[in-house]
């Protein structure tokens, strides 16, 4: 084995664990932030009318649509269910609230820098996959096991 194979291996833990952790961090603050919007149904859609313009949407839709994908995805995305799709889906929320929110978040740096924040680490999670630790790698080893 030559010496970069040697490091790729040592890394290979490290690697999965910094990916769990990244899935994580991404899935609790939209989870959260889902939960919010449940405690009061009336002034989720009033926010909806009033603050959050998203385009194209009736209020009403666009409420029922960010608290599903803010509640439904998170979780599979943690449990690196459908992974790369989980990241996606939690992109296209988080372009949705920046563009719906521009006007605040525009004038708000810290909490526009999350929503870049939480977008880069959706990238990762996009581009590299859930990793190791992850239902995804669990069933694809499970298939290709099967298939041998």
């Amino acid at each position: 084995m030559n010496w970069w194979n040697r490091i790729l291996v040592r890394l290979a833990w490290p690697t999965a664990l910094l990916d769990l952790w990244i899935r994580w961090d991404v899935a609790s603050a939209f989870f959260r932030s889902g939960l919010t919007k449940t405690d009061s149904w009336d002034k989720t859609v009033f926010l909806f009318q009033e603050e959050y313009h998203v385009p194209l949407l009736p209020p009403e839709v666009a409420a029922a649509l960010g608290t599903f994908g803010e509640l439904f995805f998170p979780p599979l995305l943690l449990l690196g269910l459908a992974g790369r799709f989980s990241a996606l889906s939690l992109s296209v929320v988080n372009i949705v609230a920046v563009i719906s929110y521009w006007h605040v978040l525009g004038k708000n740096e810290a909490a526009l820098a999350s929503h870049y924040y939480w977008g880069l680490l959706l990238l990762v999670t996009l581009l590299h996959g859930p990793g190791k630790l992850s239902l995804d790698h669990w069933v694809r080893r499970r298939a290709e096991a099967r298939s041998a």
